[in-house]
């Protein structure tokens, strides 16, 4: 078995590039890697999204379920104006449902510039609710000019236990909390995530620190609680690693309903 590869990055939050993410459509050729694209309804923000995988991450969290998408190598390189294009195709129909267009991953930060176009794009030219789903991480990347664009933050909170985070994603927790600072300090509207792994990140001690945290914020006005699945299994199989987590098992509903009353009891809307 192939030991597990190492991130594109060093370690640490790299600090912000030197090219400002696009405030404005600016036509130019702004390419970045693109591991696919989709439509989803209810599972990446509200109503039925236009959601752009791109790729490239610097965690390797244990239950990734698209752990394909890790490498910017994996990803084809491809410009903004293909991305707007496909995603114009179905403007009537997304408005129609209520959705928008959501930049996911990989971690979306780790491009922020090509990031940045989109987010610009999908709001200005199409008229699209914009949505950036992201483990905040990379937070210093997101310049404000980016935020403005963004209409809704889907960031993953994935433990309160700092050895915990660690174990689970090979990096530290507190710039995901700088970067949950930042947001509320912006007043930008966030949906917080979180994987409920039985024997992981399902101890009342952990699902309490991340409930009392988001509640506090401000701006947070639903958490997700996502029972954790193996569906990516495959996935891991055929890069060559190990997926440890295979004798793990998804939680119970009433585990699931615990934890989102651990949110509630915080005057949070927990789904």
């Amino acid at each position: 078995m192939a030991a597990p590869s190492g991130p594109d990055l060093p370690p640490g939050p790299p600090p912000a590039p030197a090219a400002t993410p696009a405030g404005a459509a600016t036509r130019r050729p702004v390419t970045g890697a693109v591991h696919s694209w989709d439509l989803s309804t209810g599972v990446d923000g509200p109503g039925t999204r236009f959601v752009t995988f791109l790729a490239g991450c610097p965690l390797d969290c244990l239950y990734c379920h698209n752990p394909d998408t890790r490498r910017t190598g994996n990803g084809k390189r491809t410009s903004a104006d293909e991305v707007v294009a496909e995603a114009s195709k179905y403007t009537a129909f997304i408005r129609a449902a209520g959705g928008g267009a959501t930049v996911s991953g990989g971690e979306p930060l780790l491009q922020p510039v090509f990031a940045g176009e989109l987010f610009h794009r999908f709001k200005h030219e199409l008229g699209l609710h914009t949505a950036l789903d992201t483990s905040g991480y990379l937070g210093p990347r997101a310049s404000d000019s980016l935020l403005a664009d963004v209409d809704l933050v889907l960031l993953d909170i994935k433990s309160w236990d700092r050895a915990l985070y660690r174990r689970l994603t090979g990096r530290p927790l507190e710039p995901t909390l700088d970067f949950a600072r930042r947001l509320a300090d912006l007043g930008k509207d966030v949906w917080v995530r979180f994987v409920l792994v039985p024997g992981l990140t399902d101890p009342a001690d952990n699902v309490e620190g991340v409930a009392a945290f988001a509640a506090v914020l401000g701006n947070v006005s639903r958490v997700d609680v996502l029972p954790f699945h193996k569906l990516g299994a495959a996935k891991w199989t055929a890069l060559g690693r190990e997926f440890t987590l295979a004798g793990t098992p998804s939680p119970t509903p009433e585990q699931v309903e615990a934890a989102r009353t651990r949110f509630t009891a915080h005057g949070l809307h927990a789904v």
